[in-house]
């Protein structure tokens, strides 16, 4: 079966809907700045996500709040076939706010929704997206889609004040200097930590590792820069990576895409 990598920009929603049918790839534990709301309409996965393993099936939906680690491969021989829609904070907090009339930034406490009743509605709205369907219809369902999942499936989103003021002060360095060559010997500095223990610790309290976290925030920069018309070339050498090849095999190993193939999304949203 041949792949399919497809991804739009939906300027009305202020989303971005991903299909990927007909692949195998193993995605490596990995975040992103965004919500994730997906569907399995093909294959089965093993997903591990803050620690937890699930095995999750056609019909089943994975809901991955703004930097939720995660990882997943194929565990059958049927090739993936895989929807989702991509939302960033500021719009999940706009259309939380229009539903419960309130400021709520919601909290998914599930990654995983098993057979539930919300993926169909979910394969409605990206099949809508992707076929630039009526804008009233899609937006309907749309808002539908997310008053049930935000009311049945989330909590109000609070910042964890358990894990260890210095390894938020080793993200907060990594995320102010991941254009430079660091070392654990440079983190480990910062929290006053020996090597190993920073390591341990790290990877205990936020399920990735530093090198994943250091790795997952320059393909974050980087993908705004691609979506802004940067050539990968550029974007490259801009986020800290050694060279285009280094850089263009962990985008493709991390978003599914390469980045020239990204940046292209974003220069047709442009020209619409």
């Amino acid at each position: 079966m041949k792949e399919k990598r497809m991804v739009k920009f939906d300027s009305q929603l202020q989303v971005e809907a991903y299909h990927f049918d007909g692949i195998m790839q193993k995605f490596p534990n990995h975040f992103h700045e965004y919500y994730v709301i997906g569907f399995i309409e093909n294959g089965q996965r093993k997903l591990t996500c803050k620690n937890k393993d699930f095995i999750i099936n056609k019909g089943d939906m994975v809901i991955f709040n703004p930097l939720d680690n995660h990882a997943c491969e194929q565990v059958d021989l049927n090739a993936l076939d895989y929807r989702c829609l991509n939302i960033n904070a500021d719009i999940m907090k706009k259309v939380a706010k229009e539903i419960m009339g309130v400021d709520y930034l919601p909290y998914f406490t599930s990654p995983v929704l098993v057979q539930t009743s919300f993926a169909p509605l979910l394969k409605e709205v990206h099949e809508m997206i992707m076929s630039t369907n009526e804008e009233l219809e899609k937006e309907e369902s749309f808002y539908f889609l997310m008053e049930h999942l935000i009311k049945k499936c989330s909590i109000k989103y609070e910042e964890s004040t358990s894990t260890d003021e210095r390894l938020h002060a080793v993200c907060r360095y990594m995320e102010k200097n991941y254009t430079e060559h660091l070392t654990l010997t440079d983190l480990a500095e910062v929290c006053d930590m020996n090597k190993y223990t920073l390591l341990r610790s790290f990877t205990r309290n936020f399920g990735i590792t530093p090198y994943r976290y250091l790795q997952t925030i320059r393909i974050n920069e980087a993908k705004k820069l691609l979506e802004s018309g940067r050539k990968p070339i550029d974007v490259s050498m801009e986020t800290g990576f050694a060279d285009q090849s280094h850089f263009s095999n962990f985008f493709t190993e991390f978003i599914g895409l390469t980045p020239g193939q990204y940046r292209e999304i974003y220069q047709h949203k442009k020209q619409a």
